[in-house]
């Protein structure tokens, strides 16, 4: 690691709340939102015909509300589950007008602050651990995860090499770690992203577990070490840096970037839909207010023009990319953006059904999987088709425990079978890479 790189993490880690060979906490104020949400409620609406469907529509586009699943009204479809976080000044009134429309709807979440201090506990009474215990299965901060791919790099000088790929709106490093016996100088790689999406936790712990994974079982895990061995991984933690550290701060359910608007005091843009390939239609909004606002153009972000430009750099050598999400439990291939076949779809969805089994070996835990239009929704402008047109021929996205009854608040306690389950489902899509159907 430069000497740049070096200096910008320690002057990260010094300026964190949490160092992490420190025992000092963060304040707790930082964690729980100043009761911010106390009394809103998260409620699922199911409309089960067409006449329901507009009517939720024409209804939410008139109240203030945050939709969790799916994350735009105009993606509600007859039978599918709406999951939507209402303030609590609108909770009565939303399940009054449900009640007269005779929509069929059940409150998820009662107080969804209580389910926030739930989820994390109170950090003013938790204490961090040294750098040889380090905790993953606590949810981290973003100076927390940084300090920790310091020391990844520092103490796996012969596995890992960590790199900067460029800089956020808000002027904070886009790490990278590099995970991969350095054997020869040509090897196929895995890139991996994770919390795209400021909102989905899970993702950042489970590239954090993914590491850790890697680097211990390299010895005594056979399949490891032959991944480890013959391949790269690419492992990227945290990818809309500014927008995670939002989410810690200031607003749980923050999903976008953090970029500024010239026109409205709405920030940030949808990093998932912000990508070169099919920019700005179905499944995308033009309105910087929304949650799925694509941008004024493609790779406008630069968190997403920094991933692009590494990708579009290291495309021969890139054969899988993989981008963890949550919530929904599925195994997503492309195409988002239309109703269509993949060329190589027979291999794709091979290692698909063979991933989605290897996690269902580990506790039982059913995933669907399928192209992310029809299993999923329609999206365009999202980073697995960029990956796939752009000639990775593997591009996976996955959506993480549960279905919603915790829904973007998964608990701590459910860290460790969330990444053990899913990191069957990695190694075996990283497997593929290694046999004859695979290019």
């Amino acid at each position: 690691m430069n000497l740049a790189v070096r200096h910008a993490v320690n002057v990260a880690v010094i300026l964190g709340c949490v160092i992490i060979s420190s025992n000092l906490p963060c304040p707790v104020g930082a964690y729980l939102y100043n009761n911010r949400y106390d009394g809103d409620e998260v409620i699922r609406v199911t409309p089960i015909n067409n006449g329901e469907v507009e009517e939720l529509k024409k209804l939410f586009a008139n109240l203030t509300v945050d939709l969790w699943r799916p994350n735009s009204a105009a993606l509600i479809r007859e039978g599918g589950d709406v999951d939507v976080h209402v303030g609590r000044n609108g909770t009565r009134g939303l399940r009054a007008q449900l009640q007269r429309s005779h929509i069929r709807h059940k409150v998820l979440i009662s107080n969804l602050q209580s389910e926030i201090e739930k989820q994390t506990g109170y950090r003013s009474s938790r204490k961090r651990r040294s750098e040889f215990q380090y905790d993953y299965e606590v949810y981290h901060s973003l100076e927390e995860i940084q300090s920790w791919m310091y020391e990844m790099n520092r103490t796996h000088p012969h596995l890992v090499d960590m790199f900067s790929i460029g800089r956020s709106f808000e002027g904070r490093p886009l790490y990278v770690l590099q995970l991969g016996k350095r054997t020869r100088s040509y090897k196929k790689a895995v890139w991996i992203d994770c919390g795209v999406h400021a909102r989905e936790w899970i993702g950042p712990a489970f590239c954090q577990w993914f590491v850790k994974e890697a680097l211990n079982s390299y010895k005594y895990d056979s399949i490891m070490r032959r991944l480890m061995n013959q391949l790269n991984f690419y492992i990227m933690p945290v990818f809309n840096v500014d927008g995670y550290r939002f989410s810690w701060t200031t607003d749980r359910f923050w999903r976008k970037t953090r970029s500024k608007n010239a026109k409205y005091q709405c920030r940030g843009v949808d990093a998932n839909r912000n990508w070169k390939v099919k920019w700005c239609d179905e499944g995308a909004s033009s309105h910087p207010c929304d949650d799925t606002y694509c941008g004024p153009f493609p790779e406008s972000e630069p968190e997403v023009k920094a991933v692009a430009k590494f990708l579009r750099k290291h495309r021969k050598r890139v054969k899988a990319y993989i981008s963890i999400h949550a919530y929904a439990q599925m195994l997503l291939y492309p195409y988002s953006y239309k109703y269509a076949t993949i060329p190589n779809f027979n291999c794709v969805e091979s290692v698909a059904q063979n991933a989605v089994t290897a996690l269902y070996s580990a506790y039982g835990v059913r995933y669907r999987y399928g192209p992310a239009s029809t299993t999923l929704y329609v999206s365009s402008g999202s980073s697995m088709d960029w990956a796939y047109k752009n000639g990775i021929p593997y591009a996976f996205a996955f959506e993480l425990r549960d279905t919603g009854y915790f829904g973007f608040l998964l608990p701590e306690t459910l860290i460790n079978p969330t990444c053990t389950e899913t990191m069957r489902a990695v190694k075996t899509i990283a497997s593929g890479l290694l046999k004859k159907c695979l290019v």
